[in-house]
């Protein structure tokens, strides 16, 4: 068992995965930023002091932006990173799919996660035993009806086999959050960091020989001293893939084709 912790922990540890410089981190941090608050909006039926729990959690950044709105928040990650000094709420332990405690939560979050359990039912069902009557679930996967999955083919960003186990189309994710026991309230299709990221690095995969080459980089992925000719590629292509990447992206949003999808629903009743 625990050889198979420490591969599946490698698995997050390098690649798109891995941690970025300083510097590089300091300049992504404002987008960060919008898209934090952008999940909080979210949360306009549980406002605080509601107690919410993060499944996925990472590091606890949505954890500690919802202290500091005066949520009771916590987390939990299969592997949860050492905050330097201790600093901030603490992000325990556990699987996606671990039983929480029932009836404790008016919110969970599952932000990026469900993609990655072979079995994401039990992560729904998890949540709808751990909510209180009327509680809501915040999640968000990448959607596999999106113009840019159907542009990127085996390139799509989202891809990312396999650390992806799973991929929902709309219908599908509607499908299980009903049988699990949710009602749906919203369902969404545009998600500010994971829409535009995905547009954009799956058109630069689009004419490169690696994949997610411009973003590995960023991340200092080890494995990319050998693709000076993909980088060079990325480098010139970037500017284009951006601006038509944004306009494919917003008009793919508007008729539900965005690339990830983003659910608040209620605990109890049928999906709408």
């Amino acid at each position: 068992m625990g050889r198979e912790v420490s591969d599946e922990a490698r698995l997050y540890s390098g690649g798109v995965y891995a941690a970025p410089p300083r510097l590089a981190d300091l300049a992504l941090e404002p987008l960060r930023k919008v898209a934090i608050a952008g999940e909080i909006r979210l949360l306009r039926e549980v406002p605080p002091p509601a107690r919410v729990h993060e499944v996925g959690a990472g590091d606890g950044r949505l954890v500690r932006a919802l202290v500091d709105r005066g949520y009771l928040a916590t987390g939990s990650d299969a592997f949860p990173p050492v905050a330097p000094g201790g600093e901030g709420p603490a992000v325990g332990r556990a699987r996606a799919e671990a039983t929480l405690p029932a009836d404790a939560f008016d919110a969970v979050v599952a932000w990026h996660v469900l993609e990655h359990l072979a079995e994401p039912h039990r992560a729904l069902s998890a949540a709808v035993g751990a909510l209180r009557p009327g509680g809501r679930l915040i999640a968000s996967v990448p959607n596999l009806d999106s113009v840019q999955a159907r542009l990127g083919g085996a390139k799509w960003f989202h891809e990312d086999v396999p650390r992806h186990a799973v991929h929902f189309t709309r219908r599908g994710l509607l499908r299980l959050l009903d049988r699990v026991g949710f009602t749906v309230e919203r369902i969404g299709s545009f998600v500010l960091d994971q829409c535009l990221l995905g547009i954009v690095q799956t058109l630069l995969n689009r004419v490169t020989r690696e994949r997610n080459v411009l973003f590995r980089a960023l991340k200092r992925d080890l494995s990319l001293r050998s693709a000076g000719s993909d980088m060079a590629i990325s480098a010139v292509a970037l500017v284009p893939a951006l601006l038509i990447g944004t306009a494919v992206e917003t008009l793919a949003a508007a008729v539900g084709r965005g690339g990830a999808l983003v659910v608040v629903a209620r605990s109890g009743g049928a999906a709408a």
